[in-house]
């Protein structure tokens, strides 16, 4: 049981403030909590004070948080706003204080009056947010491939179709990636937006000061009439094993594709890298197409699979407003929240041209935990699961197949970014 201690201030930092709170960041995760004036600069750059949360013992900051404005794509491609939650630490001296959950609370309420439709965050530990009402809405996957095993042929020299790759620096992905990006985001429920400083990270312009910095590889793929479709990001090893055979890895850093002939041309030619035997795919979708683009899908090797974005529903309303149905019918959600943010009973009536959320005194056909709303909001979880696991009540027969038709996807949501 947490022990709530008053005299701990939880409030928003000043100016003052930013190095010890950053270096209790450093300290909660397990970083050197050496602090420079490099780091203190960048992080003064971006953070929002009023967003930036700290807890204070005897003036010593013990606990840190912060959050964000977001964007996330709704399934049907909807930009919803978002309270994007990362940066959570508490001290191992304070654990189990309470201090978390005050920041928490603190935050939440802050972005349901700001009008935040979902908030959202990256999960360190899987136990701690589903008691905030934060729930698994996609899944991530990495996979291991040996590229002797794959099928293809080693003579390949190009795409198909016109297509072309080519070798670009940072600056031309600073030129092309944030328009092309845009495009993939939009079509991708569960993916969020990049800002200015995310590709000045990602082309090595702005340099962390707590990372080193090494220079990758950037390849574009461009279709038959010179459009931009493709890009990757991804570093080599230098291994070779006995009698001088290249063992080398190529990790990818990112990959974005807004059509699947790039998409294929891509992993195809991260194949075909002399002295490459291996591909490292770095996060991608849990129903990504990589392993079927190769004439033998087992060479791809699942190396992680695991949950990635949670969200966190602070407008039933709107956020079952926002985005699209495949299926036709109605249903009565009774939606729980013991955070108090959003509970209550909801008439969900759905359609190809549309859909209306609004409340309702009607009998709720389904009962579930906002958490669980957020597992289901873009598409990837099954209402039939959660009623068999005991998180869904069926309150009306087949009201759990109902659900299904209207809020699964045909292809998962993803969320091809940290936070």
């Amino acid at each position: 049981m947490s022990r709530p201690e008053p005299h701990i201030d939880v409030r928003p930092v000043a100016e003052a403030d930013i190095p010890g709170w950053i270096r209790a960041l450093n300290t909660g995760f397990l970083r050197t909590p050496d602090v420079s004036d490099a780091e203190v600069a960048d992080r003064s750059s971006y953070i929002v004070p009023a967003r930036t949360l700290g807890a204070f013992d005897a003036g010593r900051c013990v606990a840190t948080f912060r959050s964000f404005a977001q964007e996330i794509t709704a399934v049907g491609g909807a930009p919803v706003p978002a309270d994007a939650i990362s940066n959570v630490t508490v001290t191992a001296t304070h654990r189990r204080r309470g201090l978390l959950t005050r920041m928490m609370d603190q935050d939440l309420a802050a972005a349901k009056e700001r009008g935040d439709v979902v908030a959202t965050l990256i999960a360190a530990e899987y136990p701690i947010y589903g008691r905030y009402g934060f729930g698994p809405a996609t899944s991530t996957a990495q996979w291991t491939v040996d590229v002797p095993r794959t099928g293809l042929d080693p003579r390949w020299a190009g795409p198909d179709g016109g297509g072309r790759i080519d070798i670009v620096d940072g600056a031309g992905v600073r030129r092309t990636g944030p328009g092309l990006f845009e495009r993939v985001r939009r079509a991708q429920p569960g993916a969020v937006d990049r800002d200015e400083r995310w590709w000045l990270v990602n082309t090595g312009v702005l340099r962390l000061d707590r990372a080193s910095w090494t220079e990758p590889f950037f390849a574009v793929y461009r279709s038959a009439g010179g459009e931009v479709e493709g890009l990757v990001s991804y570093t080599a090893d230098d291994h070779w094993g006995d009698g001088k055979q290249p063992l080398n890895t190529a990790t990818v850093n990112w990959l974005i594709a807004a059509t699947p002939d790039a998409e294929r041309a891509l992993w195809r030619y991260l194949c075909s890298i002399d002295w490459i035997t291996t591909v490292k795919s770095g996060w991608r979708a849990p129903d990504d197409l990589l392993p079927l683009y190769l004439p033998d899908p087992r060479a791809a090797r699942v190396t992680t699979l695991a949950d990635w974005l949670w969200v966190r529903v602070l407008d039933v309303v709107r956020a079952l407003e926002a985005r699209t149905y495949e299926g036709q019918g109605a249903l009565v959600l009774e939606v729980v929240d013991a955070g108090g943010l959003t509970g209550g009973r909801y008439l969900l009536e759905a359609s190809a041209d549309g859909a209306s959320c609004t409340p309702t005194t009607a009998a709720a056909e389904l009962t579930l935990d906002v958490a669980d709303l957020g597992r289901l909001w873009l598409g990837d979880e099954s209402v039939v699961r959660l009623v068999a696991l005991g998180r869904v009540r069926e309150e009306r027969a087949g009201a759990a197949r109902v659900g299904d038709a209207l809020l699964r996807t045909s292809r998962r949501p993803w969320c091809p970014d940290i936070f």
